[in-house]
């Protein structure tokens, strides 16, 4: 089988690598599809991000959906040809975080496609992939390109939940990359009234704006366009920063109302805050980080067609073009989402 593998920034090959077979509880999966992500983008151009750094070669990929093609001894609820999305996420059930039901917080977390630990945890984004069968959840009645977005969509479903009742709210979405169209898309879905998004680019905002989104903003442009939202201590209830800029997370917060919650799912790095507005306001600062159960909420609702993806996937290439690939999926003036098809 053939696999994408990371080896330095900018230095992405696609290898030939022997396929495992699965075994006891475990499947073979045919790989139909994968996403990229922002952390895959990031190893790609820079070779990892803040203190992760590529030590080893490293398959990368980790939003993926494919078939079954072999059962594991023991391996119960599922059916050789079925569509399945695959979780990334794979706790050790055994730590203290698991135990408190924090899994996504495990202390030997075995997430796709991570740098983080030594040796490198290896991606998915590969022609066939054996998986617990407790990762797969059945994906029958959307595409496989849809399920493969079942992972950044379970990020913003986690996210949404620690915000808490959102029915009538106000939300300010700042940064429109797949994350912050996602955002306002479960926002709305979660019973949110009036929802705003910035961003610097116009095709993303066009993005938000079809999402749903009920104005957009170019901040690029109108740099001072959120200090209409200030008056009366502010207008939103609640923040989804997902840009990871420290400037879009300031001029956001200024904009909340008492009380309101920030949720923070961009990454960009280390940030200095005006604590004294946050104090005042007494805003709850409140970090989100992966997800556990909610992939498989995820899955279900666009099972449902209660929330529809298809509109994010703008460009699929073939696992000869991944170059191609991952060079278009970064470029915010065209692309959302950039799969690979994976099929020989």
């Amino acid at each position: 089988m053939k696999a994408i593998v990371i080896h330095g920034a900018k230095d992405l090959r696609i290898e030939d690598q022997a396929a495992a077979q699965p075994g006891p509880g475990q499947v073979q999966i045919r790989m139909a599809v994968g996403g990229i992500c922002g952390s895959d983008l990031h190893y790609y151009h820079q070779g990892g991000f803040g203190a992760i750094r590529l030590k080893e070669p490293m398959v990368l990929g980790h939003e993926v959906a494919g078939h079954i093609a072999k059962l594991g001894e023991g391996a119960s609820g599922l059916e050789v040809g079925q569509l399945v999305a695959i979780s990334p996420s794979r706790p050790c059930g055994t730590c203290m975080y698991c135990h408190r039901g924090q899994q996504n917080h495990c202390l030997n977390m075995r997430f796709y496609g991570s740098a983080m630990p030594f040796p490198h945890i290896q991606g998915a984004f590969r022609q066939v992939l054996v998986a617990d069968a407790a990762q797969c959840a059945p994906a029958g009645g959307i595409s496989a390109a849809e399920a493969a977005v079942a992972e950044p969509l379970a990020v913003c479903l986690h996210a949404t939940g620690k915000a808490g009742p959102m029915i009538g709210k106000s939300v300010l979405v700042t940064g429109c990359g797949p994350i912050g169209v996602l955002s306002i898309l479960t926002a709305r879905r979660a019973g949110a009234d009036l929802i705003v998004a910035t961003d610097v680019s116009d095709f993303t905002l066009k993005m938000a704006k079809a999402a749903g989104a009920d104005q957009i903003i170019n901040v690029a442009e109108n740099p001072d366009a959120l200090e209409a939202f200030q008056t009366n201590k502010g207008t939103f209830d609640v923040l989804y920063e997902c840009s990871g800029a420290e400037s879009a997370l300031t001029a956001g917060l200024h904009a909340m109302r008492p009380g309101g919650t920030i949720l923070q799912l961009g990454l960009g790095g280390d940030m200095t805050l005006p604590m004294m507005a946050i104090t005042a306001k007494e805003l709850r600062l409140c970090g989100s980080f992966r997800f556990h159960d909610a992939f498989f909420t995820a899955v279900s609702l666009m099972q449902k067609r209660l929330i529809d993806v298809a509109p994010l996937i703008t460009h699929s290439f073939g696992l000869d073009q991944a170059r191609q690939a991952f060079e278009v999926a970064g470029d915010r003036s065209q692309t959302m989402k950039a799969q690979i098809t994976f099929a020989d």
